[in-house]
């Protein structure tokens, strides 16, 4: 049997214009960006950020009105005469770094704002950079929604549309959020809401997130917003918004808890301090769009069960635990789609050995299907589509070939031992190795890195070979 289901990932890559400052950009100062294999001139390298602190203002019926004051707080991992941030258009009208207005602000290439500050930035020493800005946003991940809102939501690039940041997983940080927007309109964000404060016929909404959160998992939602709240067996909150034109599934969100808890048994505590979800209508979408935005994720028109299971087991693999590069795909994608299997088989009863057997010889001889690696699949398509099948079939496979308490516990382990952090494949396959006691090494070279059909030790390990 073919896969549940199937995420269709957005790749909003970087727009190509930038609003002008009317200064020449810097010469090149060796590497911009972090230097991921993908992507090389996302992020930078000089430093760690802690927390943004976002402070927007927009009108949704004015599409040049929106504004933002940024304040990205940062520890230098080298001494900094000059430093980068990621950010697409808007014109930007100051930048002071610890309160003294910078030396230079230039633009260099699609989205990088280069900033000179008045003195060095000292290794080891923090700072805050404070970026004010506006303009109509005009970043890939920007979408106008059915009823006149707007959410920002988008892989690999997402927040670079709405505030300037170190645009790279490994950077992770807290995000606080103080969106204000006519009192008609609700605005939803990441983590817990604050107070909210109305003046004007303004309403200011603030959105906390403490902890560390990849660029892409952020968010930013402005719509006319039924919000239905409750909380879970342990108390945790649920947030779910429905925008305008979206369809309202009762049984699917009741079944929110028990899928939390599912997935709580299943890869171990709720990583985060609040669920739920974020339901849109954009204007235009390709395809059926559902991302794993931090402890909210975001979908489009509706949620069912499947898409739940799969956006909220993102939160344990790819949000709590964040790839290192995007090489490492497969670290959120091939779990979140082999945890829809798993939900399928606790629910339901699917026979998950016959699925597997079935996939497999639907497949046998057909090259082009093995042909993408599961590990480093290529920077033109860091979410290929293997990922998702062919990722659930090699995570079944290690299952049967570790057996359930160690595969599962694994699961466990992974999850506690990176939380809030960052990981590569290579991490996994050493400790899949270690919890399983044995080389597993002939078994992730067959089915993570080759580009054929792994061999029949491989293909049919455990149980599967007496099928």
């Amino acid at each position: 049997m073919n896969p549940l289901w199937h995420k269709v990932a957005a790749l909003a890559l970087v727009a190509g214009s930038t609003a002008a400052l009317g200064m020449a950009p810097p010469p090149a100062i060796g590497s911009d960006g972090v230097g991921d294999p993908y992507f090389p001139q996302d992020g930078n390298g000089g430093y760690d950020v802690s927390r943004y602190d976002v402070k927007v203002s927009y009108d949704p019926a004015k599409p040049d009105s929106f504004a933002g004051d940024t304040t990205v707080h940062a520890s230098a991992k080298q001494d900094l005469d000059r430093f980068n941030l990621d950010l697409e258009g808007f014109t930007v009208s100051s930048v002071t770094v610890n309160g003294v207005p910078a030396r230079a602000v230039a633009r260099s290439g699609a989205h990088e704002l280069v900033i000179t500050p008045a003195s060095r930035v000292r290794r080891g020493s923090t700072f805050a950079v404070r970026v004010v800005y506006s303009g109509r946003p005009m970043g890939a991940s920007w979408h106008k929604l059915q009823g006149g809102g707007v959410d920002v939501t988008g892989e690999p690039h997402s927040a670079t549309a709405w505030f300037p940041l170190n645009d790279h997983p490994s950077d992770k940080a807290a995000l606080h959020l103080e969106a204000t927007v006519p009192a008609e309109w609700t605005v939803i964000g990441n983590g817990l809401p604050g107070p909210t404060s109305e003046r004007g016929g303004l309403k200011t909404f603030r959105w906390n997130e403490d902890h560390p959160i990849v660029s892409y998992a952020t968010t930013m939602a402005i719509d006319k917003f039924t919000v239905h709240t409750s909380k879970l067996a342990d108390g945790t909150p649920v947030i779910n918004a429905y925008g305008q034109n979206t369809t309202y599934l009762p049984d699917s969100e009741a079944l929110v808890p028990k899928i939390m808890d599912f997935l709580a048994k299943t890869f171990g505590p709720y990583p985060f301090d609040s669920t739920g979800s974020i339901v849109v209508a954009p204007e235009a979408t390709e395809g059926s769009l559902a991302l794993e935005t931090q402890t909210r994720p975001t979908y489009d028109g509706a949620f069912f069960d499947a898409s739940a299971v799969h956006e909220l087991a993102h939160q344990w693999f790819g949000d709590s635990v964040s790839f290192s590069d995007w090489r490492d795909g497969c670290l959120a994608e091939c779990f979140a789609q082999y945890t829809g299997q798993l939900w399928d088989e606790a629910e339901n009863g699917a026979d998950l050995d016959a699925s597997y057997r079935d996939i497999v010889a639907q497949h046998v001889g057909e090259a082009a299907y093995w042909a993408v690696p599961l590990y480093d699949p290529g920077k033109d398509r860091p979410l290929d589509y293997a990922l998702y099948d062919r990722g659930s079939l090699m995570l079944h496979a290690l299952r049967r070939t570790m057996g359930d308490g160690k595969f599962f516990g694994l699961l466990h382990h992974w999850t506690a031992a990176h939380r809030d952090g960052n990981a590569s494949w290579t991490d996994f396959e050493r400790l899949a190795a270690h919890d399983a006691g044995q080389d597993l090494s002939g078994f992730f070279q067959a089915w993570a890195h080759s580009t054929v059909m792994p061999p029949e030790p491989y293909l049919h390990p455990g149980p599967l070979k007496d099928s």
